[in-house]
């Protein structure tokens, strides 16, 4: 067998994402810079080696943008990804395609300079509150930015829901065994559109209880929920494309993912919602459901293990061997990061000494960048790897960028957080929370 993506030849939308790509690789340099400067206030307090840092970039912007430019980039290399992917489904380009490709770029741009302005200079007291909330900084984490933008995104989001269902749209009017999957991966471009809606639900003053409620549905479940059925469409779909697995099974697997992260998901919100005003069956129910949910994020192992056969069965298959590398970091990060240590803290017993303490950056770091981080980077390497097909990879500086985010990952959960988080979580049972603070 030969590669069935061997011969593509690049649509003018797909050479239009690339752009999207080089976007994806600063953010994260950037991401990764603010990284270092947030953890170093937490020994310095307010300077860099003495530079008084804070005068000009304080902690909470740094944090913010920290949080923020992780979620833009993830964001930005899904959807590009989902534009490249378009036209490989349905094996034909729409016309118009690359200006609606084009103007999603700018709109995005816009957004992601636009809102870290605001953030910046909402911080610094340069808007009033009123303006603050429009355009500078709410103070909610993860939906930090300013309602305009937040708008801005949704319209953003909306356009890119447009373009995906009309380049999908011939191959969902065929009949046969692919239009299960097509119509699986519509359905999660869908619901990640208009799922981010939930954040627009709360005003300037809306009682707190009600905020963290609405908040958490963009948080987790957009983020826990749907996120995870696209991820684990779109990776059946590139298997079925490269004729890995057949487009039933495709189908009936991503199926079964998306039922069991949604069962578990969508009550397991409460367990972010146990000590904010919600009654005790939010307690209860959300911690069930929460546990349940480690379930399918073990048996996302078996996929990886499934994933590296597969990488392995011919040698054309060897062309793919790092965005599926990537791709099977994506299954262990999601049954360590996700499922170990986000039940480590999810009992309601554990999370009443634990919330906001290190073990709460250790669930967030290895799920938020091993799980989707992980997957926006294989995505970025599997279509830049169709969009040359002819040309060979140099192995040694991807054998190391894989390893170095892994480990690097792995190093800082493990030499860090996790043992601060417990020596943290001891003292707060023995002395008190504001102790362990």
């Amino acid at each position: 067998t030969s590669d069935p993506l061997g011969l593509w030849k690049a649509t003018p939308s797909q050479q239009a994402t690339v752009k999207y790509f080089g976007v994806v690789s600063a953010l994260i340099l950037l991401q990764m810079l603010l990284g270092v400067i947030v953890a170093h206030y937490g020994v310095e307090g307010d300077g860099f080696y003495g530079f008084p840092l804070s005068q000009w970039l304080p902690y909470s912007v740094a944090r913010t943008w920290h949080v923020q430019i992780g979620l833009f980039w993830i964001a930005t290399a899904w959807l590009a990804a989902g534009l490249f992917i378009g036209p490989l489904v349905s094996e034909q380009e729409p016309k118009g395609q690359r200006l609606g490709v084009n103007v999603l770029f700018a709109a995005l741009l816009v957004i992601v300079v636009g809102s870290l302005a605001g953030e910046w200079l909402s911080v610094h007291n340069y808007l009033s509150d009123a303006v603050s909330f429009y355009w500078g900084h709410q103070g909610y984490e993860y939906v930090d930015l300013g309602r305009i933008w937040q708008i801005g995104l949704l319209i953003g989001l909306l356009l890119w829901l447009f373009l995906m269902v009309r380049v999908l749209l011939p191959a969902l009017r065929q009949q046969g065994e692919q239009k299960q999957p097509v119509a699986l991966l519509a359905v999660a471009s869908t619901a990640i559109a208009l799922f981010y809606g939930a954040g627009l639900t709360w005003g300037r003053h809306t009682n707190l209880s009600i905020v963290e409620y609405w908040r958490w549905w963009v948080v987790h479940l957009w983020v826990e929920g749907f996120f995870e059925v696209f991820a684990t469409t779109v990776i059946a779909f590139v298997f079925m494309r490269l004729n890995l697995i057949r487009p039933g099974i495709a189908a009936a697997a991503a199926l079964l993912s998306a039922t069991i992260f949604l069962a578990g998901g969508i009550i397991g919100t409460c367990h972010h919602l146990y000590f904010s005003g919600t009654p005790p069956v939010a307690l209860a129910w959300g911690s069930v459901f929460s546990a349940l949910e480690v379930v399918p994020l073990v048996l996302v192992g078996f996929d990886a293990t499934e994933d590296l056969r597969r990488s392995r069965t011919s040698p054309w298959v060897l062309r793919y061997k790092w965005p599926i590398y990537f791709f099977i970091a994506v299954a262990f990060w999601n049954m360590i990061g996700a499922g170990l240590f986000g039940f480590m803290i999810n009992p309601p017993i554990a999370l009443y000494y634990m919330q906001g303490l290190n073990t709460t950056p250790l669930h967030g770091h290895a799920a938020l960048f091993g799980v989707y981080g992980m997957l926006g980077i294989g995505l970025m390497l599997l279509c830049l790897r169709v969009l040359v097909p002819g040309v060979e990879w140099k192995d040694g500086l991807l054998r190391f960028s894989f390893w170095a985010l892994n480990g690097g990952l792995m190093a800082m959960c493990l030499l860090s957080l996790l043992p601060v988080g417990l020596m943290q979580t001891w003292a707060s049972v023995e002395h008190g929370y504001w102790y362990a603070r």
